[in-house]
């Protein structure tokens, strides 16, 4: 018998990173097409998908970035390990000043003195730590634990401080999306009311400019079946429950919010979701902006007619 002789493991050569200067504006994705035409668009989507797009040194995974001209693309082929976030908490975008997150229905912002641990606030305190015990988050804004949706913390109080001060000119679109009950009168429209919340943590809608901060929300309707609308929402302002409350007001509440006038909750749980973010990003000056899906039970509401 022929002996054979043993090989040793197999050298993969790793793929080495592509680096360029951007020299006109274009989006991320389309600059991607640019500049790698031999690749298939399949291909391009997943690295980007996957953390692979860096700008500035940073992950980007928005394909409708705008780039500027002078700023530094890296594609990195090599797939990166990414860290598993507890309760289905994903993270989006992470620099060394914020943190951007999909949080998931069901999980806190903050802690309550019911729950303390069971937050996103305590999930992301436990990742940034695992790089520095020293380093910590700081909540810039919240969202109700029943909706879903994109959510932004500091990695410091300086960054926190400065978007919470100039949120109105650092802000530049927050919209939602949310399944109410019953078909709607009108196809788009705003609102404009006064909210103030009472000792038992309900907000309340008037037209006295005296009982209350003014909120303003721009409404378009998507799609409609016989009992439900879905319908997507731009804030003009950040006031506690604007959503609810303002659907409230149109006799069209949000499905699963009986705290809001809500009788009927066919996917056991708030139909409202925190769909796009923009801003402008305080240190760099760029336009950062980040979308999610639609939930899939939002859609499973409607009947599709083709």
């Amino acid at each position: 018998m022929k002996k054979t002789k043993k090989r040793g493991p197999v050298q993969r050569k790793r793929k080495k990173p592509d680096n360029f200067t951007i020299e006109k504006k274009g989006t991320l994705l389309e600059t991607l097409y640019e500049l790698f035409p031999q690749k298939k668009k399949g291909l391009l989507k997943s690295v980007l998908k996957e953390r692979q797009v860096f700008v500035n040194g940073r992950w980007n995974t928005q394909f409708d970035h705008p780039l500027k001209p002078g700023q530094k693309l890296e594609v990195r082929w090599e797939k990166q390990s990414q860290e598993e976030l507890p309760h289905r908490l994903k993270l989006i975008f992470e620099d060394e000043d914020l943190i951007v997150v999909d949080k998931p229905s069901g999980l806190l912002t903050v802690a309550t003195a019911k729950e303390k641990r069971k937050t996103a606030y305590a999930i992301l305190s436990d990742h940034v730590k695992k790089a520095n015990p020293d380093n910590k988050i700081f909540i810039i804004h919240r969202i109700d634990r029943e909706t879903s949706g994109l959510l932004m913390f500091a990695k410091n109080e300086s960054m926190k401080n400065q978007i919470q001060e100039n949120w109105s000119s650092t802000i530049k679109q927050r919209t939602y999306v949310a399944v109410v009950e019953g078909v709607m009168e009108k196809e788009e429209g705003t609102l404009k009311s006064y909210l103030k919340e009472s000792s038992a943590f309900t907000v309340y809608s008037s037209q006295n400019p005296e009982h209350g901060q003014e909120a303003i929300t721009h409404y378009k309707v998507l799609q409609v079946s016989e009992e439900f609308s879905l319908v997507q929402v731009n804030l003009e302002t950040g006031r506690k429950h604007q959503i609810r409350v303002h659907m409230q007001d149109l006799n069209h509440p949000i499905i699963g919010d009986p705290k809001y006038g809500a009788t009927m909750n066919p996917i056991r749980r708030m139909g409202l979701h925190a769909q796009v973010l923009a801003f402008t990003h305080p240190k760099t000056g760029e336009i950062c902006r980040f979308e999610t899906p639609i939930p899939g039970k939002f859609r499973h509401v409607f009947s599709y007619k083709k």
